[in-house]
């Protein structure tokens, strides 16, 4: 009976506007700061972007583009993913279904079609949105957003997100956040990447590899500016 509850429409779209719901309250109750300070002012001179962040930390991305903002985020075909969805569709943002991957199964997760859509879209004016990491690798930048870049000439933007009251999901790949009202958010942007359209191989590794550092420093930064002190490796780790 719960299974069939469970992955009925009715049961998916209700939960899924609970969440929206849910996170329009963690937002608003948030101090939030925003680094570099005339981060919409970058963006506004180069729209449509390629926004780009971690997973798991992009349940408060709806949050990141303002009211004149065209945008749309790529999320995955999965069960869970279709709660993600419905929230980010009543938060008022676009949902392109899909998500690359390293393995054969590109086509039946929809990664070919996704990734059209995304050039499309930019081609249309519209923001797009979408995780950097490979998938179930996180923290390692794959090569989907750079070629996305190649193809479409946007700029990719690095971002972060943090807030100093959240619940780590510990049991999952991504180590997702819970965020929890009435506390600080920091939004953390790092000086985009450009691909050229002549990029071969070795300069889509490249701006891979910049992509993944930029990512993890605005990750840091956005960690400090809610008070959280990085951990130090160890000699040797």
């Amino acid at each position: 009976m719960w299974r069939k509850i469970r992955t009925s429409d009715t049961f998916r779209r209700l939960l899924g506007r609970s969440v929206a719901s849910y996170l329009k309250l963690v937002w608003k109750t948030q101090r939030v700061t925003i680094e570099p300070a005339d981060l919409y002012d970058w963006i506004d001179g180069e729209l449509p972007i390629i926004l780009t962040f971690w997973h798991g930390q992009h349940f408060l991305t709806p949050f990141v583009p303002k009211s004149h903002h065209k945008a749309k985020v790529m999320i995955s075909r999965s069960y869970d993913a279709d709660i993600n969805a419905i929230a980010a569709e009543a938060l008022g943002i676009g949902t392109i279904r899909g998500s690359g991957t390293h393995r054969k199964n590109f086509h039946e997760k929809g990664g070919v079609a996704a990734t059209r859509q995304m050039i499309d879209s930019l081609e249309q004016g519209f923001n797009v949105a979408m995780t950097a990491d490979v998938p179930k690798i996180s923290r390692r930048a794959g090569l989907g957003v750079v070629s996305i870049a190649k193809h479409s000439g946007r700029p990719i933007y690095p971002a972060a997100i943090a807030t100093s009251r959240r619940i780590i999901m510990k049991r999952s790949w991504d180590k997702s956040s819970m965020h929890l009202p009435f506390g600080r958010a920091a939004i953390v942007a790092e000086e985009p990447v450009i691909v050229p359209a002549d990029a071969d191989n070795a300069a889509l590794e490249k701006a891979r590899s910049e992509l993944e550092q930029k990512l993890n420093r605005a990750t840091a930064r956005a960690e400090a500016l809610v008070g959280r002190v990085p951990k130090v490796a160890s000699d040797g780790a």
